[in-house]
């Protein structure tokens, strides 16, 4: 069984371009209220997450870099702690739950790595919950 049934489409998803600033990005989490956001080229392809932690470590070694002339740093300037792993639509279940314990979301792309959308965590734990308990209905 694949994944599409857990996915949430691109289209109700917050992302951002790579080529976006650090202010926009900052605005944006912020008012969505996300801790982590993926990233996109012009053509759409995943290209990473960016998460609070990476802003505030480019924040810190960065000298002179304040919030007001966050506008002058683009996103693909900030280096990423870590390296959030995608999967393929056509990925099954199982392959998720790892990338899961780690990743608050995971990104989905298609066949030619055009980003389509995410798996959230909660998904993931919804989903193995109500196959732990329908197990345990059959008892």
């Amino acid at each position: 069984m694949n994944i599409a049934f857990l996915l949430t489409p691109k289209s109700e998803v917050i992302y951002e371009n790579i080529e976006a600033t650090m202010r926009q990005v900052i605005e944006r989490m912020e008012h969505h209220g996300y801790t982590a956001i993926p990233l996109i080229d012009k053509q759409g392809k995943y290209m990473g997450t960016l998460t609070e932690g990476d802003l505030l470590w480019k924040l810190k070694n960065t000298p002179n870099l304040n919030f007001k002339n966050t506008e002058n740093v683009k996103v693909s300037e900030i280096p990423r702690r870590t390296r959030h792993k995608c999967v393929s639509i056509n990925a099954d279940v199982e392959s998720i739950i790892r990338l899961a314990t780690t990743q608050n979301f995971v990104p989905v792309v298609d066949d030619e790595g055009i980003f389509i959308g995410i798996i959230k965590r909660g998904d993931i734990i919804n989903y193995c919950y109500n196959i732990i308990s329908k197990e345990k209905s059959l008892i």
